[in-house]
């Protein structure tokens, strides 16, 4: 039993609990998600099984697509409507449409993130919710966010009761961001405290919500027989990678795991790594070797058969 299945996770549900409910489902152990999603957050979470558990890596390090909502008016200790209110700033005169969308445009590009203390940035061998759980503050470090994109999708509400002020968006960023730190930054760009009040993930490592299953439905195809056919190959979660395609000759070296001249394929392999393909399918990942120049190496193999 090898392939990805992009699970459709639900609210109220960790990534790992869904990989619990998914060994269970599958009978394997071999089971691994790509990137974790707060409980209060549905959408895409490809899920690896088998074999394909080695490019989990791959898809954890891939783009992302969310669609949220930005909340003006008041801040949370977990930067979105989960946590205890922390700061108030009531918005007594609403911002106009053409302020907000140039605050937006400025995070696109490459960002400065601080990570929420409730996350799992390790700090001093502790995460940093541990630290948040505990009451005791820390020093963050600051991380680089890649945002490709970050726009307003739907009109901006203001509520007067409330004081509040609020838009749903949609961002397509890299690994490691933090969209609900980008909501908090969005509001901090107008001079006022914000947080996430909504957030879903569209789309991660290429799986959109068009090629997921909810838990149910994988149960479902388990009890039919057909879950062999609903798993997408370990393949297409290398469509980032350029693809060599080799001969049986070269084949015979690669499969052995042999560090070869960095033009042994035809082309020369430098900075970036590529996917290497024999009868269709990944053998392995090579990239250059770290200590040896002009020569290169297999740094994740897939199959050697």
């Amino acid at each position: 039993m090898n392939g990805i299945i992009p699970l459709w996770k639900p609210r109220g549900m960790t990534s790992h609990d869904c990989v619990f409910k998914l060994r269970k489902i599958l009978k394997t152990k071999k089971v691994g998600h790509s990137g974790t999603l707060d409980p209060d957050v549905d959408g895409v979470l490809p899920i690896c099984v088998g074999r394909a558990t080695k490019v989990v890596e791959y898809l954890q390090d891939s783009r992302k697509v969310y669609q949220g909502e930005v909340t003006l008016g008041f801040s949370t200790e977990t930067e979105d409507k989960s946590g205890a209110v922390i700061e108030e700033t009531p918005i007594t005169t609403p911002f106009a449409e053409k302020v907000i969308d140039e605050a937006i445009a400025s995070f696109v590009g490459t960002i400065n993130q601080q990570p929420p203390m409730y996350s799992a940035v390790k700090v001093n061998g502790k995460r940093l919710y541990e630290y948040a759980r505990a009451g005791e503050t820390v020093e963050r470090p600051i991380r680089q966010a890649q945002i490709y994109r970050y726009q307003r999708t739907s009109d901006i509400i203001y509520d007067a009761h409330t004081q509040t002020q609020k838009w749903s968006f949609e961002v397509e960023c890299g690994k490691g961001t933090y969209v609900r730190t980008l909501a908090v930054d969005t509001g901090k760009k107008l001079g006022v405290a914000a947080h996430m009040s909504d957030l879903t993930r569209l789309s991660s490592g290429g799986y959109t919500a068009v090629d997921s299953l909810t838990l149910e439905e994988v149960q479902e195809i388990v009890s039919n027989g057909k879950i062999e056919e609903t798993f997408f190959a370990l393949e297409t979660a290398l469509s980032e990678f350029k693809r060599l395609d080799i001969t049986e000759a070269q084949y015979a070296k690669v499969k052995n795991g042999a560090i070869l001249p960095n033009d042994y394929f035809g082309t020369v392999v430098s900075d970036e790594p590529v996917a290497i393909f024999y009868q269709e399918s990944a053998r392995c990942i090579y990239a250059s070797h770290p200590t040896k120049t002009g020569l290169i190496k297999p740094i994740k193999v897939f199959r050697n058969d």
